[in-house]
C-alpha cells in the first residue's frame, strides 16, 4: 500500500511540474473566427496572422476557423474558443464580432472588417472606445467620399439605387448614412435589400430596372456573390459603385478603396500589445485603415463606356 501510494504521489507531482512548466512557457492561443471566405476578409486574416507573427514569433498558435457565411457557426466557433480557453478572439466580420461579445466579457476580442462598432454591439453615446474586453478595427471608408464618386463618373444618373443584406447590421448604417450624402448631391435614393444568397439576382435585377446606378457598401453576401450580381448589371448596363475593392473587382465600376491587409495587420499589432500586457484592451480606440485611394476597374467602365477622371488607380 506504501509502495503504491507513493506512486501515486510522484505521478501527481510530475503532472503539476508539468502543468507549471506549460502555464509559464509564454505561449498565446489566438482564435481566429472569420465569417466567411472571400477577398477582403482573407486578406484581412493574413494580415492579423503575418502582424502577430512578426511581434510574437512561435509563441503565437493560431486556431483559424471559417463559419461558410453563417452567424449560428459563428457562435459555434467562438464559444468553442471559449471553452478551451483561448487567450485572445479575432472576430472577422460584424457577425463574428457580435458572436463573441455575446460569448464571453473577459477573453479580450478583437474585431476587423466591422464596419460601425456602435450598430454592432448597439451602444448608444459612441466616443470611439468600446471598453471592456473589446475592441479592433473598422473598414469604413469615408461615405460622403463614396457618395461624390457617382456624379463625378456619372453626371447625368438621377436614381442610385443602395443593393445589400438587410441580415447585416454593418450594411444598414452605411445604407442610413450615404442615402443622406447622395440626397444631399440631389439624387433620388432607394434601397433594394436581399435576405441572403438566393434572392441575390432577383433584388439586383429590380434594383437595376428602376436605377441609373447602383451602391453596394462593404456588404459580406454581396462580396461573396458578385458574379450573380455582374451577370445582372453588366448586360443591364448599370454601373456599380461599391463600398470596398473586392466588390468593385467582381462587378463594379468605382470604390474607395481601402487595403483589408493593412486593417488586419493593424489588427494583429494591437493583438501583441494585448497579449504581452503592453495595452489594456478596455481602453484601446477603434482603428481605422491607414489611407483611403480611388480606384476603378478598367474592364467595367470600358463595357459601360464610362471615362476616368484623373486620381484614380486601375483595380488589378
Amino acid at each position: 500500500m506504501k509502495k503504491i501510494l507513493a506512486v501515486l504521489m510522484a505521478v501527481l507531482l510530475l503532472a503539476s511540474m508539468t502543468a507549471c512548466a506549460g502555464s509559464g512557457s509564454g505561449k498565446y492561443t489566438v482564435g481566429i473566427c472569420q465569417l466567411v471566405q472571400h477577398d477582403a476578409l482573407d486578406a484581412a486574416t493574413k494580415g492579423f496572422k503575418d502582424a502577430l507573427t512578426e511581434a510574437l514569433g512561435d509563441k503565437v498558435v493560431f486556431d483559424e476557423q471559417n463559419a461558410s457565411g453563417e452567424p449560428a457557426s459563428c457562435t459555434t466557433i467562438v464559444n468553442g474558443f471559449v471553452s478551451s480557453k483561448v487567450d485572445l478572439i479575432m472576430a472577422n466580420a460584424t457577425p463574428a464580432l457580435q458572436a463573441a461579445a455575446a460569448a464571453t466579457d473577459s477573453i479580450p476580442i478583437l474585431g476587423t472588417s466591422v464596419t460601425d462598432y456602435a450598430s454592432a454591439l448597439e451602444i448608444d453615446g459612441w466616443t470611439g472606445t468600446v471598453g471592456g474586453n473589446i475592441s479592433g478595427t473598422s473598414d469604413l471608408a469615408p461615405l460622403s467620399e463614396q457618395a461624390a464618386m457617382i456624379p463625378e463618373l456619372c453626371p447625368d444618373a438621377k436614381t442610385v439605387g443602395i443593393v445589400y443584406c438587410s441580415a447585416e447590421a454593418n450594411s444598414q448604417y452605411q445604407v442610413d448614412v450615404i442615402t443622406g450624402y447622395l440626397t444631399e448631391l440631389g439624387l433620388t435614393v432607394t434601397p433594394y435589400a436581399f435576405t441572403d444568397t438566393n434572392d441575390v439576382a432577383s433584388v439586383t435585377q429590380t434594383a437595376c430596372d428602376n436605377s441609373d446606378v447602383l451602391y453596394i457598401p462593404t456588404d459580406n453576401t454581396a462580396a461573396s456573390n458578385t458574379e450573380a450580381i455582374a451577370n445582372v448589371v453588366l448586360p443591364s448596363k448599370v454601373p456599380v459603385f461599391a463600398g470596398e475593392s473586392g466588390i468593385c473587382v467582381g462587378c463594379g465600376v468605382a470604390t474607395l478603396s481601402i487595403s483589408y491587409y493593412d486593417l488586419g495587420y493593424a489588427t494583429g499589432k494591437m493583438a501583441a500589445k494585448v497579449l504581452t500586457g503592453e495595452a489594456s484592451i478596455s481602453e484601446m480606440p477603434v482603428e481605422f485603415a491607414p489611407q483611403v485611394t480611388k480606384m476603378y476597374n478598367p474592364d467595367n467602365c470600358a463595357a459601360l463606356g464610362i471615362t476616368i477622371p484623373d486620381g484614380y488607380e486601375p483595380l488589378s
